[in-house]
């Protein structure tokens, strides 16, 4: 089935362009990204907007097994808006480092994220939905029931995914009843054993032999600017973490040269093994005492740091730092 429909392009100022809208998240984007971008462009289609569901680059090896299983299409990939559209539609985020390179020049009119609200500023009004879930998708399928919209059985299950994902299969201290109450429902609309299903989609995004240093750093990585220093924080899912330590000084080297290249001050790693919800930080870069700082931890000789019961990026890892660098 597909989700969206093109509109014929109209000439504007001289310049061809869409005159639908694009939906995306962010970028490196994750299983919510590419899902809510997706599900919101098919939610806003049945409410009359004309909209494209596109993301900000290709998708991973979990969101890749739940497209193959529930026979869905990635959308297309794109690497500027402003070439195509005047507005745009964002999902799964908000803060314009982590969003389209020249996401200043064209107009957001609707946002529904999950995070936290930073730098974030538009000249006109606009649609904002923002609750404190542990999954867009979430936020998304409640908005689906308030429309009294139909959520074909597919979709549903990249819902189901995308909220699986981000909440590790409701174990995640983001995850809140209405994250419950959204798995149960579209798991019966997809009709699949969400525990069963969403085990072995977790595990089909931890095959680390697979992946080069550079996906594993920057697979899923998203930039914070936190105390006036550029932090970038990389997260990857394994079973066992001697999978991915067994590379560390490639690793690292991988996460040196992204600083170079893109004048990042801190780079951070967390390596998240998602059968015991525990993780290691891997961290590069300075200051690395407010790193120290904000957990209550010396880091090792290694440039590592363990972190029992640790699995959010968004909860346990970005506000600690926050207070940290700027208390």
């Amino acid at each position: 089935m597909k989700f969206w429909q093109e509109r014929p392009a109209i000439l504007q100022g001289g310049t061809c362009k869409m005159s639908k809208e694009l939906v995306f998240g962010h970028q490196s984007p994750d299983t919510d990204a590419i899902t809510a971008a997706i599900a919101y462009s098919y939610y806003q289609n049945q409410l009359g907007y004309e909209t494209e569901p596109v993301a900000l680059g290709e998708p991973n090896d979990e969101t890749r097994y739940a497209l193959d299983h529930f026979n869905m299409k990635a959308p297309r990939v794109v690497k500027t808006v402003a070439n195509e559209v005047d507005k745009v539609m964002l999902v799964d985020h908000n803060e314009p480092q982590q969003s389209a390179p020249d996401i200043d020049k064209v107009t957001v009119t609707h946002v529904v994220d999950h995070h936290r609200i930073a730098n974030f500023n538009t000249a006109q009004p606009l649609y904002y939905t923002a609750r404190p879930y542990g999954c867009v998708s979430t936020i998304l399928t409640e908005m689906f029931q308030q429309k009294h919209i139909d959520i074909p059985a597919n979709l549903a299950g990249m819902m189901l995914s995308a909220i699986i994902s981000d909440t590790l299969l409701l174990k995640s201290p983001t995850t809140t009843d209405h994250d419950r109450e959204a798995v149960k429902y579209l798991a019966k609309v997809a009709n699949v054993d969400y525990e069963e299903y969403g085990l072995a989609m977790l595990k089909a995004g931890t095959n680390i032999a697979k992946r080069s240093d550079m996906d594993i750093v920057e697979g899923d990585a998203k930039s914070f600017t936190l105390g006036g220093k550029s932090v970038r924080i990389g997260q990857v899912n394994t079973v066992d973490l001697d999978d991915v330590f067994a590379r560390q000084a490639d690793l690292e080297k991988t996460m040196h040269s992204e600083m170079d290249k893109n004048n990042y001050d801190l780079f951070i790693l967390i390596v998240t093994n998602i059968l015991n919800s525990d993780s290691d930080l891997l961290v590069t870069g300075e200051p690395t005492d407010v790193v120290e700082k904000a957990f209550g931890k010396k880091l090792s000789d290694q440039h590592r740091m363990n972190l029992p019961g640790v699995v959010s990026r968004k909860k346990q890892v970005v506000p600690p730092l926050t207070d940290a660098f700027e208390g």
